[in-house]
């Protein structure tokens, strides 16, 4: 059976940015401040002397960091990170700061994003593009021989990138750019360590929609290893902030509970239906760690996996240090400071930080606005997620819509245990979706597609045959 393509007219996503009363544009008040605000002038200290770049997917002009990875004199690792310095172009007050407010964070749809800036600010003059100066709070690292923090600092600085990289051009590199030649052994150690202290990385696909020729095609991508060792780049970065948030009595974290006991049991029996190796002792993040996910099996555990981390959330704290300090995900405290151009609530955090290593008191604005971003952020966050699970629903329903009737092998990825059922996978195009019947979890079988409803974004299947062995 051919293969299905859509042409891009066929797929309409403006229906979900007004189901999600998505803003089409920006206030004319809050353009004209980010076009002034583009103009003002850099920051006196003078770091473009650090040989940056930037690692990104390549299509990107958002540009929110930029690093530079070097030895320490004596053994360990220097790290860089330069965060684009959103907090200077946005006046407190102003039409442009309520705008923020209201969006939160950049939405991304497969026919354009909704910024959370303005494209004068978010792809022009705070974007951290190459081989020009711009304005950052860069983030110096200290690391021993064995990844712990030996030290931090931070302040305000002109810095300049000098390229431009993606993802896959890393990965596929002979010989990385000498600013990210350490990358990956920086990141595979910090990653070692995560998985010590009990962090549970889930190296789960992501279902995408990509343009093919004149048309659109939903494939199933796994994260690069260059994106991974990117990842702990981040993380280390967002670490260091949280301790300097809690030593200080003030800031906001990103919590999550530790996984509990019980659901750890559940997913210990899982593996052994699924004949996941399980080592005496083992970590939820060493046995994640270790599990191919284009195995089907391996595909269903890292699924039931996914179970364990719930209740991601923002914890502002003033004074009394919050109940919960902690993000079961990363296991340690963690805060976001990396993406102001993308989330609102870094802007705030970052320039916590920055007062509370430059010992001044927390200017008032940002200090006011923490007890409200925890709701902010948990709203935007909902749009989120609307955004891209209903983005990929309507591709996979509009992809199938002239296939109801046709046998596709799938994958068992997960079962519903009220309702029966559970879901699946298919390959090609990439579709998870509910299916009816009686399925073996982790094993492929063989499923007929009943519904593909573009209109409700609705896809179906049901079982109809014995496990492929």
């Amino acid at each position: 059976m051919p293969i299905v393509r859509v042409s891009a007219p066929q797929i309409d996503f403006s229906v979900l940015r007004d189901e999600l009363a998505l803003p089409a544009s920006f206030s004319p008040a809050a353009q004209q401040e980010a076009e002034q605000a583009a103009k003002i002038p850099l920051p006196e200290t003078d770091r473009t002397d650090v040989p940056l770049v930037t690692v990104d997917p390549a299509t990107s002009r958002d540009l929110d960091q930029a690093m530079h990875l070097s030895q320490r004199d004596g053994g360990g690792y220097r790290v860089r990170y330069a965060i684009a310095d959103v907090a200077s172009y946005v006046e407190i007050g102003s039409a442009l700061e309520a705008e923020t407010w209201a969006r939160g964070q950049t939405i991304y749809l497969p026919d354009g994003k909704v910024p959370l800036h303005p494209q004068v600010l978010s792809e022009g003059a705070v974007s951290l593009l190459p081989d020009v100066d711009r304005a950052a709070v860069l983030w110096t690292i200290d690391l021993d021989a064995g990844g712990g923090i030996a030290g931090v600092e931070l302040g305000r600085a002109r810095v300049r990138s000098r390229a431009k990289l993606s993802y896959a051009e890393l990965q596929e590199a002979s010989t990385l750019p000498e600013a990210v030649s350490l990358l990956p052994e920086i990141g595979a150690l910090l990653a070692q360590r995560a998985a010590e202290r009990g962090a549970v990385n889930l190296p789960l696909p992501e279902q995408e929609i990509e343009p093919e020729g004149d048309g659109l095609r939903l494939v199933l991508r796994a994260p690069l290893p260059m994106e991974e060792y990117n990842a702990q780049i981040s993380l280390l970065t967002g670490m260091a902030a949280a301790s300097i948030m809690l030593a200080g009595g003030i800031g906001l974290l990103r919590t999550m509970p530790a996984p509990k006991p019980e659901a750890v049991v559940k997913l210990q029996a899982a593996a052994r239906s699924l004949h996941i190796s399980w080592p005496e002792g083992a970590s939820v993040g060493t046995v994640v760690a270790s599990v191919d996910p284009g195995d089907p099996r391996g595909a269903a555990f890292l699924d039931q996996a996914a179970e364990l981390l719930r209740g991601a959330a923002y914890t502002a704290f003033d004074g009394t240090e919050p109940e919960l300090t902690g993000h079961g995900g990363v296991g340690a405290p963690y805060a976001h400071v990396t993406a102001p151009l993308r989330r609102l609530a870094d802007r705030y955090a970052t320039e916590v930080c920055l007062a509370l290593h430059e010992g001044r008191p927390v200017p008032q604005w940002a200090r006011e606005a923490l007890p409200r971003l925890p709701k902010t952020m948990a709203a935007t966050d909902r749009v989120a997620s609307a955004a891209s699970r209903g983005a990929v629903s309507l591709a996979e329903a509009v992809l199938l819509a002239g296939r109801v009737g046709e046998t596709f092998e799938a994958g068992v990825l997960d079962l519903d245990e009220k309702r029966g059922g559970g879901t699946v996978a298919i390959d090609e195009p990439a579709v998870q979706s509910r299916c009816l019947g009686r399925l073996p979890l982790g094993e492929r079988v063989p499923v007929r597609l009943t519904e593909a409803d573009p209109r409700t974004r609705t896809v179906l299947f049901a079982a109809i045959g014995q496990p492929r062995r």
